[in-house]
């Protein structure tokens, strides 16, 4: 991170990186890897946050995917195993949440090999 003053006013400026990706419905695997393929590059450029749209590991739309319990819970343990990919970035993934029977569009924010929140 950089820090400036503008005007009196202390800034800081962190290097985003936006993933524009072409996931596949359905293929959890293959969408992880892409994942993970695009958090490296992002390290690379010296990214501080990497950035995926809704339903990366998923694919989107999942449609009907989502009806299967057991699509839902590999997306879940996708996620968890990405999170141990991630170090020094910070990244927000799209993922299926469920909860009490409930679907969500849901957001994850990892770093440091942890799932810290979602939303």
């Amino acid at each position: 991170m950089t820090s400036d003053t503008v005007n009196s006013v202390s800034t800081t400026a962190i290097r985003v990186a936006a993933a524009q990706v072409n996931t596949t419905v359905g293929d959890i695997d293959g969408n992880s890897q892409l994942i993970e393929k695009w958090i490296k590059l992002a390290q690379l450029q010296q990214a501080e946050l990497i950035a995926f749209p809704e339903l990366t590991i998923t694919g989107y739309p999942p449609e009907d995917l989502v009806l299967y319990d057991n699509f839902i819970e590999a997306n879940k343990i996708a996620l968890r195993h990405i999170a141990t990919k991630v170090k020094d970035i910070v990244a927000l993934v799209g993922f299926v949440d469920s909860e009490d029977g409930k679907l969500f569009n849901s957001a994850a924010v990892l770093h440091q090999g942890k799932i810290v929140t979602t939303y």
